[in-house]
């Protein structure tokens, strides 16, 4: 006998709509990776003189319930301001997050919406190659 009931049946209806949701959620998530990458790799190098206007990082907490183990990572961000007055934030690693501090002047290398990396132009320098040019056209 039939009560209706049998569209709501498991193993028959709601677990393969179940797994097609995943497997679609996975392919849309690993195609969108790979079209970011393949957007970010037709993209020229760029060598632009900026400036690090801010730092931050997002720290996130896992917890395994099985082992009671507590996890956390944390993700580091630069936001450069380039000469335009343009603002772009980059994830970087945490070496390079803690070599770099607001203010510092240089030569950011990018390649679409990846950060390849900052060379800090040091102020000292820049001031020494001026006098010598003064000096220099002086005499």
């Amino acid at each position: 006998m039939r009560t209706g009931f049998e569209v709501f049946d498991l193993t028959g209806t709601i677990l393969p709509l179940f797994l097609l949701v995943v497997v679609g959620v996975l392919l849309a998530s690993v195609s969108g990776a790979f079209f970011r990458w393949l957007h970010n790799h037709n993209q020229p190098v760029l060598h632009v003189d900026s400036i690090v206007k801010s730092r931050r990082t997002a720290v996130s907490q896992h917890h395994d319930p099985e082992s009671h183990a507590h996890h956390s990572s944390t993700t580091y961000y630069l936001t450069f301001e380039v000469e335009s007055g343009s603002r772009m934030e980059f994830q970087v690693q945490g070496s390079e997050y803690g070599q770099l501090a607001e203010g510092d002047e240089g030569k950011l290398t990018f390649q679409g919406t990846r950060y390849l990396g900052f060379q800090r132009v040091s102020r000292m320098a820049e001031e020494y190659e001026r006098r010598y040019d003064d000096i220099y056209r002086s005499t």
